[in-house]
């Protein structure tokens, strides 16, 4: 596969482009270490094979963004289409974007990325499939999270109607089902080594790591405390201190959830080597599940993130160990059998998502314990 069938997937099937119509690409210099160069120009090629009339623009990178420049609005207001390269997209997810418009963010964030299954396989299978979970979620009567790591949390999926609580804007590729509104949810979750930012803004220390295992502890969607090291546990507590002052925000609210529903979703690079890509990439793997946290709103700004997840819906394990099965949902087995480059993905699924680090330091902690 290469990135230009990534790109024609992103701008056919995403943004149903045709020939003839206006697109903007608002790309992110790849001097800022998110984005490469690569998928701007094969995103660029592809429409221009397509017979789409092609403007980029360079919106550059703003840690803070509250809204779209008016430089950038009327560039917007001229075009059918927006492919959004850059974080900028990203950001302004959940803000008041043109509804006229196909908005397109792309968390392919490099040429491997975008020509890998992640990019390639049919967009509108994980269209298909994250309305079947979000209609499981909506009809079941409990939902259970657990992990080897010892999460365990309870709650009911009280879902928003249809044209609430995600965004209009489109993922490209389709890799998280839409987001669960944490408020009934309670019980014990285990970090993965760390506590990140969301995506939402970028600030000064964005990312604390701890030295051993931390659990964090919610109740009816509240934080109520860490549980860890005393070390671990002050410098999460001083970090959702000094965040919520900072941006003036509620500072025990975990908002919602969600896991990654997209198994070529491969990251390569360890997370530590940039927690700000990695968690623009990795989520839309199905061995990560997080939370938002830290403001009353979709995405908050500090991500609980569980490694290998099982989420039971009504006590069926949907989610088992990090591995997604469509077919244990209703009409799961239809969506595979209507796209079968989705069957080969989920048959093989990528199972990098750049936490081998936290890997190691969770079987260490296991030891440690058994000979104590």
């Amino acid at each position: 596969m290469t990135a230009l069938a990534g790109a024609r997937n992103m701008l056919v099937n995403c943004a149903k482009a045709q020939a003839g119509e206006r697109v903007l690409i608002a790309y992110e210099p790849a001097e800022y270490g998110y984005f490469d160069a690569h998928v701007l120009n094969a995103v660029v090629r592809c429409a221009c094979d397509l017979g789409l009339l092609v403007k980029a623009v360079n919106v550059g990178f703003t840690p803070c963004a509250r809204q779209f420049s008016d430089a950038l609005r009327a560039e917007i207001d001229k075009v059918d289409i927006v492919v959004f390269l850059a974080r900028l997209g990203d950001q302004l997810r959940f803000s008041d974007v043109p509804k006229d418009k196909r908005i397109v963010v792309c968390f392919a964030l490099d040429e491997g990325l975008l020509g890998s299954g992640f990019g390639t396989t049919s967009y509108g299978a994980f269209v298909a499939l994250k309305e079947l979970i979000t209609d499981a979620l909506s009809q079941s009567a409990n939902i259970r999270l657990t992990c080897p790591n010892g999460t365990d949390v309870k709650g009911v999926a009280e879902m928003p109607p249809s044209s609430v609580g995600d965004t209009s804007i489109l993922r490209f590729p389709m890799s998280v089902f839409k987001p669960v509104p944490a408020q009934s949810f309670s019980g014990r979750v285990a970090l993965c080594g760390f506590l990140t930012g969301t995506g939402s803004q970028y600030y000064e220390g964005y990312t604390v790591e701890f030295d051993g295992p931390v659990m964090a502890h919610l109740q009816q969607g509240r934080l109520v405390g860490f549980t860890g090291m005393p070390q671990d546990v002050s410098a999460a507590n001083a970090h959702y201190d000094r965040i919520s002052e900072t941006l003036g925000i509620d500072r025990n609210c975990v908002h919602s959830w969600h896991a990654g529903i997209h198994p070529g979703c491969g990251y390569l690079q360890e997370a530590r080597e940039n927690y700000e890509r990695w968690s623009g990439a990795a989520f839309g793997n199905p061995r990560i599940l997080h939370f938002h946290t830290c403001g009353s709103y979709a995405p908050g700004e500090i991500s609980w993130n569980v490694l290998d997840p099982t989420i039971w819906i009504d006590g069926v394990p949907v989610w088992e160990n990090g591995v997604f099965h469509p077919v244990r949902l209703a009409e799961g087995q239809a969506v595979l059998d209507r796209y079968p480059d989705a069957a080969a993905i989920f048959a093989h699924p990528d199972a990098h998502v750049g936490l081998t680090q936290f890997g190691a330091m969770t079987e260490r902690h296991t030891q440690l314990e058994a000979v104590s």
